[in-house]
């Protein structure tokens, strides 16, 4: 799929069997991980090692195309346009973070239609005030449960294929009782998939996964206000699944640093305990023996009309 500019057709295509694939599992109880994805290396490489469920994050897709924090900064434009990019680049079902909806309702209609002709599996919408902010970020403000439960139902009505998810931010406001309030009205309200943002502990966890017929999900972000845990005891406590939504940014960013500490303290570009991805393999990952291929079959094409 790299490098291949997709048709409405097969942005639909890819849609229904994302969705597909994710309404199974769901249906199965089959527990899963989806990585976070900052930009297109992340998610060619989280093809090739195997995962066919990737998380497209507001927070590391907005640092990593524009350098800036998740704070409501980026539009639904900038955003649905990465998400496409992603979809066109990885053969992955793809959730999407699509923070607020971008507005009210008639925004939230634009964001599901938009995302859906993007080659999204999954769309992410939460309860936050806009300009929102980074869910383990203090001074979070939410809407009226009210207001949410009816973008739910706008999002839920737009929809043809994709799964909807509802997360409330409403841990650090409400209590649990908030969010368990929340949860159940967003659950009424048709979403697929209930997303409790910033749980404090395995007993909320735990709560907050028996408390509802459908599929809870969890966030482990590295450094966040959640405590991380393996997959094995999430799917234990009864998640779905759960995102990883910092782990290769994080990791590349350490990555990045060390090696440039390297080159700027020593001029050594290629030190034998940095490791570093092989060249040969990281260009067939993008496309390049494609490239080569046409090259050679229009350069005989050429040669012949000579």
């Amino acid at each position: 799929m790299t490098a291949k500019w997709w048709s409405c057709a097969l942005m639909n295509e890819h849609v229904a069997a994302g969705a597909a694939r994710l309404k199974s599992r769901l249906a199965q109880g089959d527990f899963f991980v989806a990585p976070g994805v900052q930009d297109m290396i992340a998610a060619l490489i989280a093809d090739r090692v195997g995962f066919d469920t990737i998380y497209g994050t507001g927070y590391w897709l907005t640092a990593s195309a524009y350098g800036m924090p998740d704070a409501g900064l980026v539009s639904y434009t900038q955003m649905v346009d990465r998400m496409r990019t992603v979809t066109r680049t990885s053969k992955a079902a793809l959730i999407a973070d699509a923070d607020t909806g971008f507005g009210g309702l008639l925004n939230v209609h634009h964001t599901v239609r938009g995302y859906e002709e993007a080659g999204v599996a999954a769309i992410q919408i939460e309860d936050q005030e806009f300009p929102k902010k980074c869910g383990h970020s203090p001074g979070k403000r939410i809407v009226p449960m009210a207001d949410m439960v009816a973008k739910i139902k706008v999002a839920v009505d737009t929809r043809d294929e994709m799964l909807i998810i509802a997360r409330t931010d409403a841990r650090q406001s409400e209590g649990m009782d908030g969010v368990m309030r929340r949860l159940d009205a967003y659950a009424a309200a048709g979403a697929d998939v209930l997303f409790p943002e910033t749980l404090s502990g395995e007993a909320e966890m735990r709560q907050a996964c028996e408390g509802f017929a459908q599929p809870v999900m969890v966030n482990m972000a590295n450094g966040g206000l959640s405590p991380m845990m393996p997959a094995k005891a999430l799917e234990a406590i009864g998640f779905a699944f759960a995102i990883f939504p910092s782990l290769t940014s994080l990791a590349a960013a350490h990555a990045m640093e060390t090696a440039l500490i390297r080159l700027r303290d020593e001029g050594d570009g290629a030190a034998a305990d940095i490791p570093l991805f092989d060249f040969a393999t990281f260009g067939r990952l993008i496309g390049m023996e494609g490239v080569r291929g046409f090259e050679q079959k229009w350069a005989l094409e050429e040669g012949n009309d000579q």
